[in-house]
């Protein structure tokens, strides 16, 4: 496809390049406009990685509009002023829109990222992305390479911004860098202890020598965000708390479905029900996924683009799931104390049956 396409998709996302992504987007919009004296358009598009479900998340919110005013600002100024002198703004035509995507599903791996962006590029009939040479959707770790490679494959026109890059020549590492280290460390090195059961020389040698070539090898891609000591330590020890919690739940839900097995009739209704949580996060979804399968009664038998599929075995275990007092734990453990107070999954409507056409739907 040629670079004359006049309907660019620009990714948003915080970077040193930011500012210089928008200007060449900018710049490639009046260009065209001009070559071809028809309208050009430039699509910022922020995908998030969260849902806006109380007053807890509004300062991500707030980030992210703050982000695309910015490209928004940038760009009208970018349109006002010309390099060469050649270009009137009057003289070509550049609409300027923004878009926030990926609300309403979970977005994990860069295909998930690629999916929700190439929506709403075939939706607004757009066709060239530019991509920041810095974007990173999955926070501190590395998705570019992976993003671009999927985004190229829907046929779209696809390219990096041709910008220059800050780079560091500083000695020592960042202390993004060194935190992500230690944690990833720390977790391996205590993991294979763990495993061995024995603390003598041989294990804490084999161990160190194992936790480092994991650090090595792992420590820049297994985290999104980089690791604090403090919220660490503080979701750790909320998760200590959610423990005892979820085997106190697990012991009733076992009474429950013993009583259910002893009972004569077999009083069972099981139904498959879809359940869009208020979490988000490749982490938090998988505890609260695993929760409700550790739980007699529930199982998580998939993941779609936005829900958990659960099978309940009866009218009861779906009411503890509509009642939401494990995803408001999970919540707790992972956001903290505030972000619990949240409306039920009934209260908000975001539990429900799912039905073969749903399956269908999932399939296509």
């Amino acid at each position: 496809m040629p670079d004359t396409s006049s309907r660019i998709l620009v990714p948003v996302g915080e970077s040193s390049t930011f500012r210089n992504t928008v200007a060449y987007a900018v710049r490639e919009a009046r260009r065209i406009a001009a070559e071809t004296g028809e309208e050009s358009t430039v699509h910022f598009v922020y995908p998030v990685r969260w849902q806006l479900v109380d007053e807890s998340e509004r300062s991500a919110a707030d980030a992210v509009a703050d982000a695309l005013e910015r490209a928004r600002v940038w760009a009208n100024d970018d349109l006002d002023y010309d390099d060469d002198g050649d270009l009137d703004a009057e003289d070509v035509s550049v609409s300027i829109e923004t878009a926030v995507v990926g609300e309403d599903r979970y977005l994990f791996s860069p295909n998930d990222f690629a999916e929700v962006l190439l929506e709403y590029a075939h939706d607004r009939g757009l066709d060239r992305i530019v991509l920041d040479p810095e974007y990173q959707p999955g926070g501190s770790a590395p998705m570019l390479q992976p993003l671009e490679f999927e985004l190229a494959r829907s046929g779209l026109l696809v390219e990096e911004a041709p910008v220059d890059r800050v780079v560091e020549r500083g000695r020592l590492p960042s202390r993004a860098n060194v935190s992500k280290a230690l944690a990833m460390f720390g977790v391996s090195f205590g993991f294979y202890l763990l495993l061995a059961g024995v603390f003598d020389t041989f294990n804490l040698v084999t161990g160190a020598v194992s936790a480092g070539v994991v650090t090595a090898v792992f420590a820049r891609i297994s985290f999104v965000n980089t690791p604090s000591a403090t919220g660490t330590v503080a979701r750790i020890a909320r998760f200590l708390l959610y423990v005892p919690y979820l085997l106190w739940e697990i012991v009733k839900a076992n009474f429950s479905v013993a009583y259910i097995i002893l009972h004569p009739d077999l009083p069972i209704d099981p139904e498959m029900q879809r359940y869009r949580a208020a979490i988000w996060g490749d982490l938090s979804v998988t505890t609260l996924a695993n929760s409700i399968t550790l739980t007699p009664g529930t199982l998580t038998v998939d993941m779609d683009r936005d829900s958990l599929i659960i099978h309940s075995l009866t009218g009861s275990a779906r009411d503890g799931l509509a009642g939401g007092a494990l995803e408001r734990a999970v919540r707790f453990v992972f956001y903290g104390r505030s972000a619990a107070r949240i409306p039920t999954p009934a209260e908000r409507g975001t539990i429900a049956s799912w039905t073969d056409d749903d399956q269908t739907d999932g399939d296509e």
